[in-house]
């Protein structure tokens, strides 16, 4: 079962996103982990930490988890 990270606002970036769903510990990490861990958004592998996640997106973090991100 997927987690789910709640939006308080129009889109959350990829590097906030990680840090919100506690995968990472404060946003400095996000463009080490992003180049260490395969992350899929909606299907496709994406690394860019300003990629802009909405309500609906599917986030797949190969040996982390599912997370979907609403509203």
């Amino acid at each position: 079962m997927p987690g789910k990270i709640k939006l308080s606002t129009e889109f959350i970036t990829l590097g906030q996103f990680l840090k919100a769903a506690d995968v990472i510990q404060s946003g400095g990490m996000a463009k080490w982990f992003l180049s260490e861990h395969e992350v899929f958004i909606n299907g496709e592998q994406d690394q860019r930490r300003g990629r802009k996640l909405r309500a609906g997106d599917k986030v797949q973090i190969a040996g982390v988890g599912e997370f979907v991100i609403t509203e």
